[in-house]
């Protein structure tokens, strides 16, 4: 399988586990934490795996990167949480950062 949609799987279930976790209301609520430790489990995996073939750099930042950015999204849509001009300044130089270090390409 192709390392890249390996990686979006990652991404997908952290952005996931990370809702579960706020839905877990501290790890009070049974089936959220269990979703919670689950889906961090396989996203974890799934990116131990692309990094198999994606370098760690490249592939710690798009993961970690992208995963910040949809979570925020998450958080605004669905939790109701505040946006304002840090939020977006954050979000831009995570975006920024992802970037810069795909430039060169992988191992540089």
């Amino acid at each position: 399988m192709n390392p890249y949609v390996l990686l979006g799987i990652a991404i997908a279930f952290e952005v996931f586990s990370t809702s579960m976790l706020k839905a877990s209301a501290g790890f009070t609520k049974l089936m959220p934490s269990l979703a919670f430790i689950v889906g961090m489990g396989t996203s974890f995996y799934t990116v131990a795996q692309t990094m198999t073939v994606i370098p760690l750099n490249i592939a710690y930042a798009i993961w970690s990167g992208l995963g910040t950015l949809l979570t925020t999204l998450v958080a605004i849509l669905i939790w109701k949480e505040s946006f304002n001009i840090y939020t977006g300044i954050g979000i831009a130089l995570i975006i920024s950062g992802v970037v810069l270090l795909n430039l060169k390409g992988p191992g540089h």
